[in-house]
C-alpha cells in the first residue's frame, strides 16, 4: 500500500509540473487579420466583396496583386473562408464572419482538405497544374466549395499557364481559384481576363502608425509617436514589414520604443540634421556639409541612406512649393513641415529640380562605389559647387551687353571668396557644370563652361564681357579686335586650324554676332560636329584673352560663309562676262573661261566689277 501511495504521489507531482512554454509567435503572424474588417487600408476591396457576396455575384477566379506584406495571402484565405462559411444559423457564403464557422479555423491554419494552397515558386511545371485539374473534377469532402489558392502565380511556366486556361475559364461549379502575385505584369493576359482583379493598396503612414500603436498597446509596451512614424515610413506601405520592424524595436528597447532607438536600429539620420545639411548645401558651404555628413555617419547612419533622406527632403520642399503646405503629408512632424516649407519658399523650383537630379545620380554612384561615404561626399561637393550657378535670364542679360556678370563677384586671383551676405538662393536655376542649360526664350543652348576655368569674374574674365583683348594671349602675337564672324573665321585660318575653319565656313549658319558682349549665335547645319561650339569657344578664349560665349540656335540665320563667298564670286564672274575687254578675249579665244577672280592688293570692293 505504501508503495502504491508513493507511486500515486509521484504521479500527482508530475501532474502539477508547469506545461512547457509555447514558442514565440512574431507579431506579423500573431496579429494576422481574422476577418475582412481587420484588413488594414483595403476598404475599397472589402466594400466591393461585401456587395458581391450580398448579391450572390461570386466570381470563380480572383487575382490579388500588390507589394509584399499588404495582405494578399491573408485575403485569399479570408475569401476561402467566406465561400465556405457555415454556422448553425448561416449556411451560405458570407463576408460577415463575426462568429467562427465550422471550417474557419482549419482554413486560416492552412489545413483544410478542400482549400488547397500551392506555392507557384516551387511548383512551376505542367505536372503541378495537372494535379490541380485532376483534383478539381471531384467535389469537396467537407466544405461547400473547393478552393485552390496559388501564391506567387507569376512564377508558373508558360506551359503551366496554358494548361490551366481551360479549367480556369470553365471550372466546375464547386471550384474557385484565388491567385496572389507581386508581379502582375508577368501574368499572361489570358489568365488575367479570366479573373476578377483586386489591387491591394500600400498602407499610408498615418493609418499604419495607428495600427502599430494599437498593437503596442495590446502587447503592453510603450512607443513614441515619432518612433512609430519612422517605422511606418521605413515599411514603405507594407504592414508585415512594419510589424517585423516593430517586433525588433520592442526587443531592442525592452518594451519601450523610442525614436532614437529606431534610428539607431535602422541606420536612419535625424531629419532635423538632414535639413541642416540641406541648408549648408544650398548656401554652397561644402566644408560644413561634409562636417555634418561625417557626424551623421559616425552616429550610425548609412551614407547612402543620408543621400536618400536628402532626396526626400528636396521632394517635400518641392511639393510644398508647387502645391502648398498641405502637400507636406501627414507623416511629418510640425517642425519638419516648417523647415521643409521654409526651404520651399527660399529655393527656386529649378534649383530643387537640379538638386533632385544630382542626388538621384549620386545614389546610383554611391551604390556602386567601393567607398559609399567617399562617393556621398563627392555628391555633396558637387551640389554645393552648383549652388550659385547663374540663372538663364542672368545669362541672357549678360549677353545683351548690360554689363552684369555671369557669376557672382569674386575677389581677385587668390580664390573665389564669397561675400559676407549669403548668395540669393532664388537666383539659382537648373543646370550643372557638366550639363547644358537651356535658354527657352532664345530657343538656344549655351555651350558648356570648362570645369577648370575660374568660378568668379576678373578684370579680363567673364565678369566683364567688354574687357579689352589681352595682347599675346595664348602665347601668340597680339590678336586684332574681332568685329564680325568673318574675322573669327579668318583668325581660325591664321591659327592654321584647317578643319575648324572648314566647318565654320561650310557647316554653320550665323544667327547673331555681338562683339561687345563676346557672344556668337550659330545654327549647326548638316555635317557640323556637335562639339564645334565648345571647341570654338575654348580656342577663342585662349587666342583672344577674353571670355566668349557660343550659343546654338535651332533656326538658321545667314548663309554659310563658304556658300556666300561662292555666290559672290559667281556674281562677279557674271558681271565680268559682260565687260568689253573680256568679250574681246572670248572672241579671240572661244574656249577660254573665267576660272577665278583675284582681287588686287589695295583694291576696293567697288572696284571689283570695274576690273
Amino acid at each position: 500500500m505504501a508503495k502504491k501511495k508513493s507511486t500515486s504521489a509521484g504521479s500527482g507531482q508530475g501532474g502539477r509540473e508547469a506545461a512547457p512554454p509555447k514558442p514565440y509567435v512574431v507579431l506579423a503572424r500573431k496579429y494576422r487579420p481574422q476577418t475582412f474588417d481587420d484588413l488594414v487600408g483595403q476598404e475599397a476591396m472589402v466594400q466591393t466583396l461585401r456587395n458581391a457576396f450580398a448579391a450572390g455575384r461570386i466570381a470563380h477566379g480572383y487575382m490579388l496583386t500588390g507589394v509584399r506584406g499588404v495582405g494578399k495571402t491573408t485575403t485569399a484565405r479570408l475569401l476561402a473562408r467566406a465561400m465556405n462559411y457555415e454556422t448553425d444559423a448561416i449556411s451560405k457564403p458570407s463576408i460577415d464572419m463575426a462568429v467562427p464557422g465550422r471550417h474557419c479555423a482549419e482554413i486560416m491554419e492552412s489545413r483544410h482538405p478542400d482549400v488547397i494552397e500551392m506555392d507557384a515558386a516551387s511548383n512551376t511545371g505542367v505536372d503541378n497544374i495537372r494535379e490541380i485539374i485532376e483534383s478539381a473534377r471531384y467535389k469537396p469532402l467537407l466544405a461547400r466549395t473547393k478552393v485552390f489558392i496559388v501564391d506567387e502565380v507569376h512564377m508558373l511556366s508558360k506551359g503551366a499557364f496554358n494548361a490551366l486556361l481551360k479549367t480556369l475559364e470553365e471550372p466546375p461549379e464547386h471550384v474557385k481559384f484565388i491567385f496572389a502575385t507581386t508581379e502582375i505584369r508577368k501574368v499572361p493576359v489570358t489568365v488575367l481576363s479570366r479573373c476578377q482583379r483586386f489591387d491591394l493598396r500600400r498602407v499610408d503612414v498615418p493609418r499604419l502608425r495607428q495600427h502599430l500603436k494599437e498593437i503596442v498597446a495590446k502587447e503592453g509596451g510603450k512607443a513614441e509617436d515619432d518612433a512609430l512614424t519612422l517605422i511606418a515610413r521605413a515599411a514603405e506601405g507594407s504592414v508585415r514589414d512594419a510589424l517585423s520592424i516593430l517586433d525588433q524595436a520592442i526587443a531592442l528597447g525592452s518594451g519601450a520604443v523610442s525614436a532614437e532607438t529606431v534610428r539607431a536600429m535602422l541606420g536612419l539620420a535625424d531629419r532635423g540634421r538632414v535639413f541642416d545639411l540641406m541648408e549648408h548645401l544650398v548656401r554652397g558651404n561644402a566644408a560644413s556639409a561634409l562636417t555634418v555628413l561625417g557626424a551623421i555617419h559616425r552616429d550610425g547612419a548609412d551614407a547612402i541612406q543620408v543621400l536618400a533622406d536628402l532626396a526626400e527632403a528636396v521632394h517635400i520642399a518641392a511639393r510644398i512649393k508647387a502645391v502648398g503646405p498641405e502637400a507636406a503629408g501627414e507623416g511629418l512632424s510640425a517642425e519638419e513641415k516648417r523647415r521643409a516649407g521654409a526651404l520651399g519658399e527660399r529655393l527656386s523650383t529649378a534649383l530643387l529640380a537640379r538638386a533632385w537630379q544630382m542626388l538621384l545620380k549620386g545614389l546610383e554612384e554611391s551604390a556602386k562605389a567601393p567607398d559609399p561615404l567617399a562617393a556621398a561626399e563627392m555628391v555633396l561637393i558637387r551640389i554645393a559647387y552648383t549652388a550659385d550657378l547663374p540663372a538663364p535670364d542672368e545669362i541672357i542679360k549678360a549677353l545683351g551687353g548690360d554689363g552684369q556678370s555671369l557669376r557672382r563677384a569674386g575677389t581677385g586671383p587668390s580664390g573665389p571668396a564669397r561675400s559676407e551676405k549669403a548668395p540669393s538662393l532664388d537666383a539659382a536655376e537648373a543646370g550643372t557644370p557638366s550639363a547644358t542649360p537651356s535658354v527657352p526664350e532664345a530657343g538656344m543652348l549655351l555651350a558648356e563652361m570648362p570645369a577648370d576655368e575660374p568660378q568668379q569674374g576678373s578684370e579680363a574674365g567673364i565678369g566683364d564681357p567688354h574687357a579689352a583683348t589681352a595682347p599675346g594671349a595664348g602665347g601668340g602675337a597680339a590678336v586684332p579686335e574681332l568685329q564680325s564672324f568673318a574675322d573669327v573665321v579668318a583668325l581660325v585660318g591664321e591659327r592654321r586650324d584647317a578643319k575648324l575653319k572648314m566647318h565654320l565656313e561650310e557647316h554653320v549658319s550665323l544667327v547673331k554676332f555681338d562683339a561687345a558682349a563676346g557672344s556668337i549665335d550659330l545654327c549647326l547645319l548638316s555635317g557640323a560636329p556637335a562639339e564645334i561650339a565648345n571647341e570654338l569657344r575654348e580656342k577663342l578664349n585662349k587666342w583672344t584673352g577674353r571670355r566668349w560665349v557660343v550659343l546654338l540656335s535651332k533656326h538658321p540665320g545667314e548663309s554659310p560663309l563658304g556658300a556666300a563667298r561662292r555666290e559672290r564670286e559667281a556674281a562677279e564672274i557674271a558681271a565680268l562676262e559682260t565687260h568689253p575687254a573680256v568679250a574681246a578675249v572670248r572672241e579671240a579665244f572661244p574656249e577660254a573661261r573665267i576660272a577665278a577672280v583675284r582681287r588686287l592688293k589695295g583694291a576696293r570692293d567697288d572696284d571689283s566689277a570695274a576690273g
